[in-house]
């Protein structure tokens, strides 16, 4: 894994506010780098550098086995989620639709440096 790959998918990543989400492929697409499988390896590999719970499957479920560590970042932070976490955290997606983030100006031109960087 490139050092400045994974950089990238990082700092992306803290981008990301209380609340909402990307999916792995968001972050490739932001980045016009990789895939959601290359952002996910980043993320599997340095993700406890970073919020990871904001960063998850298109279809909105949770990181496998931290289910219930997400679910109560995400009732505190006010994510919208579909369902209730059961005993092993299993019932619950976030809400994709509603709980996707999308870059503001000031994001747009880090991430434009941020795919510079890349090239």
């Amino acid at each position: 894994m490139r050092r400045d790959y994974a950089d990238a998918v990082l700092a992306v990543a803290d981008l990301i506010p209380p609340g909402r989400v990307l999916s792995y492929g968001d972050i490739a697409e932001l980045l016009d780098a990789g895939g959601p499988r290359q952002v996910g390896a980043v993320m599997s590999a340095r993700g406890s550098e970073v919020c990871w719970w904001r960063v998850l499957r298109s279809s909105g479920q949770p990181l496998r086995y931290h289910e219930v560590r997400a679910w109560e970042h995400y009732r505190q932070e006010g994510t919208p989620v579909r369902g209730t976490a059961d005993d092993d955290g299993a019932g619950y997606r976030v809400r994709m639709d509603s709980a996707r983030w999308q870059p503001g100006e000031a994001e747009w031109k880090l991430l434009d440096s941020l795919r510079g960087g890349l090239r």
